[in-house]
C-alpha cells in the first residue's frame, strides 16, 4: 500500500537520453570563485536563490568577519588527527571553490580551516564524532576539510545544535579506493539559521555516502556538490528532513559526472506539518561528454501531514553523451495516506501510534543507512518528537 496519496500532479519516474531538454543555464556555467565580489547580494530572483527567504539572511551574506566561533567537541579514533590549515593552503589544495555568496563569505572569513585526516588504509570500527554547539545567535563562519586516505574505511558524524547564524564550507576529499560516510545532522534551535556548501571529491574507485539530516533550525540551506577525479567512483547522497510550522529546510544537490564509469544515487525524503512549513529539494545531475558509462538516479519524496505546508521538488538532468548505463529521476509529493491509517487502526492500533508507524516506515530506508545505531535511534526519536508537536 502506498505511503503517498498524490496532492497535485507530480513527476513520475522516467529515464533520459542525450536528447533530453536541459535547463536554460547549464550547471557547468554557474559561477564558482574564491572572491566574494564575484557574487552579488542575492535578491531572491536568481535561479539558485528563488526559493530561499533571503530577506531574513542579511547579516549572513555580509562581506565582513565576525570573529565568533562555535563550541567544538570531538571523539577521534586512534590515528585520526584534527589540525588546522590556512585559507590560502586550502585554496592551493585544489578543493572546489565556493559556488554562491554565502560559501564565499564563509571561506573568506573563517580565519582558517580545520583539517580532519583519516590515515591511508585505516579501518575505523567507531565513528569520528564532531559536535558543534552555538551559545547565541551571532554570525559564525566555519570551514572544515575532511581527507580520507587511500583505501581507508571510516564514518564521520557532524552534529549541529544550539543557537547560531552559521555559515560553513565543508570540503570532503576521498582518496583512491577509500570508503567514507559523512553524516551531517542539523538540530538547531528554532530561530537559528544554517547556510552550507558541502563539496565531495571522489577519487578513483572510491565511494562516498553523504547523509544530511535536517530537523531543527528556522532556515537551513545545504548545497551538496559531488565530483569525480577518476573512473570507478561512487557517490550516494541521502537525506531526511522534517519541517514544522515556520521552518524553511532547503537541500540542493549537484552531481558532476566528469569521469567515465562512475555512479551516483540520490534519495531524499521529507515530512512537513504546520502552517508555512516549507521544504525545497533541487537535484541537478550533469553527465559530461567525457563521462561514458555513467549510471545515475535521483529520488525525492515528500509527505504532507497537515494543511498549510509546502514542498518544492525540482529534479534536473543534463546529458552530453549517449554512451551511459542509465539516468533517471523520480519526484512525488503527497498527503498522508488515510487508507493505510485506517488499515492499521482496524487492527487495534490507536491513531497516534498508527501515524508514527507510517512516518517511521517512510524514513526508515534512509535513516537505516547511516550505519551508526545510536545515531539512527536518536534521530527516529527526534522524528517522533516532531510528530508529537513537542518543543525542542
Amino acid at each position: 500500500m502506498s505511503l503517498l496519496t498524490p496532492q497535485r500532479p507530480a513527476e513520475g519516474a522516467h529515464t533520459h537520453d542525450a536528447t533530453t531538454l536541459v535547463p536554460s543555464q547549464s550547471r557547468a556555467e554557474r559561477t564558482t570563485s574564491y572572491a566574494v565580489a564575484d557574487f552579488p547580494l542575492p535578491t531572491g530572483r536568481e535561479e539558485e536563490w528563488r526559493f530561499t527567504p533571503v530577506d531574513r539572511l542579511g547579516a549572513m551574506l555580509r562581506d565582513a568577519p565576525t570573529g565568533a566561533c562555535l563550541e567544538w567537541a570531538q571523539d577521534l579514533p586512534d590515528g585520526v588527527t584534527l589540525g588546522t590549515a590556512s585559507v590560502e593552503e586550502w585554496r592551493a589544495s585544489g578543493a572546489p571553490a565556493p559556488a554562491d555568496r554565502a560559501a564565499a563569505v564563509a571561506a573568506a572569513h573563517s580565519g582558517g580551516v580545520a583539517v580532519l585526516d583519516i590515515p591511508a588504509e585505516a579501518e575505523l570500527d567507531t565513528p569520528v564524532r564532531i559536535r558543534l554547539t552555538g551559545a547565541e545567535r551571532e554570525v559564525v563562519h566555519g570551514h572544515l576539510l575532511v581527507r580520507a586516505g587511500r583505501f581507508s574505511r571510516a564514518t564521520v558524524v557532524l552534529e549541529h545544535t544550539g543557537a547560531s547564524e552559521y555559515s560553513e564550507v565543508l570540503s570532503v576529499v576521498a582518496a583512491d579506493g577509500s570508503e567514507l560516510t559523512v553524516v551531517t545532522i542539523q538540530e538547531w534551535d528554532d530561530e537559528s539559521h544554517h547556510l552550507a556548501q558541502h563539496d565531495v571529491v571522489i577519487g578513483r574507485d572510491a565511494s562516498v555516502r553523504h547523509i544530511a539530516v535536517s530537523i531543527g533550525g528556522g532556515i537551513v540551506r545545504i548545497n551538496t556538490n559531488a565530483s569525480y577525479t577518476g573512473p570507478g567512483g561512487s557517490f550516494e547522497g541521502l537525506g531526511v528532513y522534517f519541517a514544522d510550522a515556520g521552518q524553511h529546510l532547503e537541500h540542493r544537490l549537484f552531481v558532476d559526472h566528469g569521469a567515465p564509469h562512475c555512479r551516483s544515487n540520490v534519495e531524499y525524503k521529507g515530512a512537513l506539518q504546520g502552517d508555512t512549513a516549507h521544504t525545497v529539494w533541487v537535484g541537478d545531475v550533469l553527465i559530461r561528454a567525457s563521462a561514458e558509462g555513467t549510471d545515475t538516479y535521483e529520488l525525492n519524496r515528500n509527505l504532507i501531514l497537515t494543511e498549510g505546508a509546502r514542498a518544492d521538488s525540482v529534479p534536473n538532468l543534463e546529458i552530453e553523451t549517449g554512451e551511459i548505463v542509465g539516468a533517471g529521476h523520480a519526484s512525488a509529493t503527497g498527503r498522508f495516506d488515510d487508507q493505510q491509517l485506517f488499515y492499521l487502526m482496524a487492527r487495534g492500533i490507536p491513531e497516534d501510534d498508527a501515524r508514527r508507524l507510517v512516518v517511521r516506515g517512510f524514513f526508515a530506508s534512509v535513516v537505516g543507512r547511516i550505519g551508526v545505531r545510536e545515531v539512527q535511534d536518536r534521530l527516529m526519536q527526534s522524528i517522533e518528537h516532531e510528530l508529537s508537536g513537542g518543543e525542542r
